[in-house]
């Protein structure tokens, strides 16, 4: 059996097109999952694990994806530091954030066990997944985790507690990012010990600090994770959203590839990224509330880039946002295998 077309570009081989998965793929505009969704909360999908793998697997189906990726969430690692968490209807909440606690530190209690149900989810996948489709696991980033975790919710995206925090307390900000990075590492190495083929890292809010300030706190996490990943010969994709011209900056001891957003042009991302680096992203996922033709005419000008550019995965510079319509994500991926890529070879 050939290799999936994703793991062949991860490694630098040729292919006739680029590999396509998305972003918030599991869920958000599948009929079949607002489907599911009317009989479980959030944190019963997630805990379940034939209902997980079975959305985990959705937009393999639905969509004809190239790759899954696990159906969890970032803040799992906060919830198995010790802070009690909630999915609500209108986003994940803490019991208390760290920015409101006397001794935000102390109140934390790391404990890998209560990740296991994931790794059960996992096993289901692999059980159950079709032939040739690679399962992505990911986490979240220690900027994007922390931000959650002093802050709660954000207000706005800006989250002004947390950012205030990070400013006032350098040295237990340090402390945090490593105890936030020594569990995630431990998860990112036992997503791969049950089967993940690929491993992600999602720093969502990488532009809310200033890049030297990020470079300083938060890079080394980055590198630490993507050493742990590799050291298990997983290919790391490293998503660093809004982090402008400090991609120039990403060498390729941080990531393999690099998933650029949608305020950076491939082209642009293309000569700032250390050449080593390979490039997913960076499709607005708004283009999607767009007539077919217009999606399509943008489409159009990938062409030339994807024709050039074999280390490319064809994805969105965000997530899918809630509302979007099927019909469109569908046509985005079914677009993307029968393009002419004809350089492409």
């Amino acid at each position: 059996m050939q290799e999936p077309i994703l793991l062949q570009t991860l490694k630098g081989k040729a292919t006739s097109r680029p590999p396509v998965w998305f972003m918030r793929q599991a869920g958000r505009v599948l009929p079949s999952y607002l489907k599911i969704k009317e009989k479980y909360t959030f944190w019963q999908m997630m805990q379940n694990p034939k209902v997980a793998a079975e959305v985990t697997l959705l937009p393999v189906r639905d969509l004809g994806v190239d790759a899954a990726i696990l159906f969890s969430d970032i803040l799992v690692i906060p919830y198995a530091m010790g802070m009690g968490l909630d999915f609500t209807d209108a986003g994940p909440v803490f019991e208390k954030p760290l920015a409101q606690r006397d001794n935000p530190l102390e109140s934390l209690n790391p404990d890998p066990s209560k990740l296991d149900y994931i790794y059960n989810v996992i096993d289901e996948i692999i059980k159950t997944r079709p032939a040739n489709i690679p399962l992505i696991g990911f986490c979240g980033a220690p900027l994007t985790v922390l931000l959650f975790m002093l802050q709660g919710l954000g207000r706005k995206g800006d989250f002004p507690d947390a950012v205030k925090f990070i400013y006032q307390n350098p040295e237990a900000t340090k402390k945090l990012v490593d105890a936030i990075t020594g569990l995630s590492i431990i998860y990112a190495k036992e997503q791969i010990k049950h089967g993940t083929e690929v491993f992600q890292l999602f720093d969502t809010h990488a532009g809310l600090l200033p890049f030297e300030l990020y470079k300083k706190l938060f890079l080394p996490a980055t590198k630490q994770i993507a050493t742990a990943v590799r050291e298990e010969n997983i290919p790391f994709i490293f998503f660093p959203k809004g982090l402008g011209t400090g991609i120039a900056e990403i060498t390729p001891e941080h990531c393999d590839f690099l998933s650029i957003d949608w305020q950076t042009s491939l082209p642009a991302a293309r000569k700032l990224v250390h050449p080593q680096i390979g490039l997913q992203g960076n499709i607005d996922p708004r283009l999607l509330f767009a007539e077919q033709n217009e999606i399509k005419n943008t489409l159009n000008s990938y062409l030339e880039f994807g024709s050039k550019n074999q280390n490319w995965i064809f994805n969105l510079g965000h997530g899918f946002i809630p509302g979007l319509p099927y019909d469109n994500a569908k046509f985005l991926a079914n677009w993307v295998k029968t393009a002419d890529w004809k350089q492409n070879t």
